[in-house]
């Protein structure tokens, strides 16, 4: 990110110069479709983010420029002044949820610009949200706790954006800490950080971008929720103190078998072994044991591909690829039907590993697949 570039271009369209901020995307090592289920998430923040030069400018209005887009917008902070351009209507909708949190908000200038890949499931939106929320609340000295912040970002997306995401991606573009992962536990909010730091151990980690994305009839997601809901609710006729799937035992699953559909009972299987797979993964990276680590990944696409359903051709493609070039770890990242898989690769495969699946994958499917190494960074925070 060319941070001089911000400044230069922010002094250039508004005679003076601004503060910077920056918010970066997310991954999430292991825990997928877990979030419903009251289970745990692992993300981190990566070394791909959102930064803005901003500057409050004595007015109710906001004047912002998406440099990367070459396109500016003003727009007031009334319900009323709702922007037109998508990118425009994160930064207002953040000053909204501030606004009915009780934080005064104010007019300023800002241009943003961001190297989180766009569509690759690394949560450029949340980083963009994740941005304005804490650099707001630094500046007008709101108050607000990092939990609120993201909770702004969250809010956003469902009330100005239109989509009903979870927490985890703005808690990881809030909370990231460089070298390590954070688990947070969806049902309580808690969360506990874990070292992460693949290089020290003579790893990468890096992901493969399919570049395609299935659009399946109907909602797939809101069915394996439903699922998970069902098996929830024939559970918890046995053991009342149930309240998701993450406080079920495997052998309480096999109790309502015949009870619930075949479908619901494999969603269900694969949501409590996921939440058993990551706390076994928070175990080994606690040891250092990125083999284990690895083993865990692989076990997460096989339910995820054949339990869950919601894995495709060509990413198991890229998953078997991985595992046929002795890669330690790679699964399916995101909600699944296309994206990108996470990939631990020791560094002496690496090379080997990314120019193989180049190839293989233009030749099965004529499509050249991208390729984004990572590194875990801090979260959000102020650059000057």
């Amino acid at each position: 990110m060319d941070v001089n570039l911000i400044s230069e271009k922010f002094e250039a369209y508004y005679s003076a110069g601004g503060e910077i901020y920056t918010s970066p995307g997310r991954i999430n090592l292991i825990g997928e479709h877990t979030d419903y289920n009251g289970g745990f998430v692992l993300p981190g923040a990566i070394d791909k983010s959102i930064t803005a030069a901003i500057r409050l400018n004595g007015t109710d209005r906001v004047r912002a420029t998406a440099l990367d887009l070459d396109e500016s917008c003003e727009f007031g902070l009334e319900e009323s002044d709702t922007p037109q351009p998508l990118w425009a209507k994160y930064i207002f909708g953040v000053c909204r949820e501030i606004a009915k949190r009780g934080g005064k908000t104010t007019g300023f200038d800002t241009v943003f610009s961001g190297d989180v890949p766009l569509g690759a499931g690394m949560s450029s939106s949340a980083a963009l949200e994740s941005t304005y929320a804490f650099a707001l609340n630094d500046m007008l000295s709101l108050g607000f706790d990092k939990m609120t912040l993201a909770l702004i970002g969250q809010a956003t997306e469902h009330n100005y954006v239109g989509v009903k995401c979870g927490i985890m991606d703005q808690f990881a573009s809030v909370f990231g800490k460089a070298g390590h992962l954070v688990r947070l536990d969806c049902k309580t909010g808690e969360h506990v950080y874990y070292p992460f730091d693949p290089e020290a151990h003579g790893y990468k980690l890096v992901l493969v971008d399919s570049c395609v994305k299935h659009e399946l009839v109907g909602s797939p997601y809101n069915r394996r929720r439903e699922s998970c809901e069902r098996a929830v609710e024939a559970i918890r006729a046995n053991h009342p103190e149930v309240e998701f799937l993450r406080d079920a035992k495997h052998e309480w699953l096999e109790e309502v078998i015949g009870r619930i559909s075949q479908e619901d009972y494999i969603r269900a299987l694969y949501a409590i072994e996921e939440v058993e797979r990551l706390l076994d993964a928070c175990r080994a990276l606690e040891a250092g044991d990125m083999e284990t680590v690895g083993r865990k990944m692989f076990g997460t696409h096989v339910g995820l591909s054949v339990l869950y359903e919601v894995s495709c051709e060509e990413i198991d493609f890229l998953n078997e690829t991985a595992k046929e070039c002795g890669v330690t770890g790679s699964r399916i990242m995101g909600g699944g039907f296309g994206g990108c898989t996470i990939n631990l690769v020791s560094a002496d495969r690496y090379d080997s590993f990314i120019a193989t699946v180049r190839e293989r994958y233009k030749e099965r499917f004529g499509i050249d697949c991208k390729i984004y190494p990572v590194v875990i960074s801090d979260g959000a925070r102020k650059l000057r």
